[in-house]
């Protein structure tokens, strides 16, 4: 006799990881499609709100059972897969990046000439209205990678975007082949690591789907740290050389990938028998390799080091999500603009004391041995995130990875867990502006949740206990 029972949440059957693969694989496609046709109905943008929250929903449930890491990357794969050909989603910075490329194809300076004044009409049309007169704020490597791309594809968007896409792939398996081997590092288990940190949503909606360079300083960021860690127990110098590099290249891209470099360089400090005369040392050699990589990568891309000064591009616009900016944005509120302008500026100053103390408390921590070196990796970059100017959905995975590969089971696995899925659905999946479309917007959120809703009704149906009597 056969008796089926219903449990919810139950002990997970053989089958329930495959069930909830393909279920979010269905959610990425039905994000992709209705991206695609979001453009003309409220209804599209609520199947493609739908589609991102059936990947969120899966995702988490995911959590429930013991898959291993390999059929986890397999899942990143089929996950990625619509991603791949799906418009720019979440943020439409990709077109900045395809201006910027025109600018420094047509032998300019792109950290000094902004897409309107060095670009194509067309090509300026397409970057948001906040970006169009600002100069890139990207390092030298990936103005280079802006300007190859450019000559490439002679300035066809969507040749540029396919090709942008293929650089953040290039990224992401870096990504993919560090976090494992920072979670040994730690003690975590591969499995979690990979989940948390590379699984994740935000992984796919910003650096497969929205095309971010943070891809590609994320991977040579985490590459290089794993590189030249593991060469520091047996002191093999070419190695732990290469893994500076790496380092030094993903600052390259987005200048946050230095903080990995004072973690490298604590590291090396502690190797060689720790106290300050050796950090001293050892501080001295990081600053050097920077210095050293961004030279060669400024003069061989061309465009000197002009990228110097635009350095503080992004924070030109008020960031809601940064703390820093709240008590601005209050005092706006009670006292004007002005006021409130200048408490931005001084919680901003306040901010930054912040993060300076912070990251010397944590090298301080590492170099006695309090915190291991993926520990000190994710404590930096979070101070970095929160305490930072500005703060967007896709800044959190300079946190979220190495605190993936370094957080144990407990509460602040949980927290960060909740962080991702709560950021994940927090913008809408097409990039560009919703201003003035609020009821388009509402419109969809309440037909996407109804779609979500039900698709969890079938889950919690189909996970099915059999017992055999």
């Amino acid at each position: 006799m056969q008796t089926v029972t219903y449990r919810w949440p139950a002990q997970v059957t053989t089958d329930t990881p495959e069930l909830l693969r393909w279920t979010g694989f269905g959610g990425a496609l039905l994000l992709t499609a209705g991206a695609w046709a979001a453009r003309g109905t409220a209804l599209a943008l609520g199947a493609a709100i739908a589609g991102a929250g059936l990947v969120v929903l899966t995702w988490a449930l995911l959590a429930r059972t013991g898959p291993d890491g390999q059929w986890l990357r397999r899942t990143l794969a089929w996950w990625c897969a619509p991603l791949l050909v799906a418009p720019p989603l979440f943020s439409a910075d990709v077109f900045s990046y395809l201006a910027q490329g025109e600018v420094a194809a047509n032998g300019l300076d792109p950290n000094v000439m902004s897409p309107a004044a060095g670009a194509s009409a067309e090509a300026v049309a397409r970057v948001g209205v906040y970006w169009r007169e600002t100069p890139s704020p990207y390092g030298p490597l990936f103005n280079t990678i802006e300007r190859a791309i450019a000559e490439v594809t002679g300035g066809d968007a969507t040749a540029g975007i396919v090709l942008y896409r293929l650089v953040a792939v290039l990224g992401l398996l870096l990504v993919v082949w560090a976090v494992p081997r920072l979670a040994a590092m730690a003690g975590v288990e591969e499995r979690t690591a990979l989940w948390l940190g590379v699984l994740n949503p935000l992984v796919l909606w910003h650096l497969v789907g929205g095309v971010h360079n943070d891809a590609l300083m994320l991977g040579l960021m985490l590459s290089g740290t794993v590189i030249a860690v593991q060469a520091l127990p047996e002191l093999k110098w070419w190695p732990f050389a290469a893994g500076v590099v790496l380092v030094g290249l993903g600052a390259q891209v987005k200048l946050p990938a230095l903080v990995a470099l004072a973690v490298v360089g604590t590291a090396l400090a502690r190797r060689l028998g720790g106290g300050p005369v050796r950090f001293l040392a050892a501080g001295t050699g990081m600053v050097a390799a920077a210095a050293a990589v961004s030279a060669v990568t400024s003069l061989a891309g061309g465009t000197g080091f002009g990228w110097l000064q635009a350095l503080g591009t992004p924070s030109k616009i008020n960031s809601w999500m940064a703390p820093t900016n709240w008590p601005g944005f209050l005092a706006g509120a009670v006292s004007g603009p002005q006021a409130g302008q200048a408490m931005i500026s001084s919680a901003r100053i306040a901010g930054l004391v912040l993060i300076l103390c912070g990251l010397a408390v944590v090298v301080h921590r590492q170099l006695r041995g309090g915190v291991s070196e993926v520990t000190a990796l994710g404590m930096m970059m979070s101070l970095i995130v929160v305490l930072g100017p500005v703060i967007q959905p896709w800044y959190l995975l300079w946190a979220v990875l190495p605190l993936a590969a370094c957080l144990p089971a407990g509460r602040w696995r949980t927290r960060v867990a909740v962080l991702v899925g709560v950021f994940a659905l927090l913008v809408p999946p097409l990039a560009g502006n919703f201003t003035g479309r609020v009821a388009e917007l509402v419109t969809a959120y309440v037909v996407g949740i109804a779609l979500v809703g039900a698709a969890y009704l079938v889950l919690r149906r189909a996970r099915v206990s059999v017992a055999q009597g």
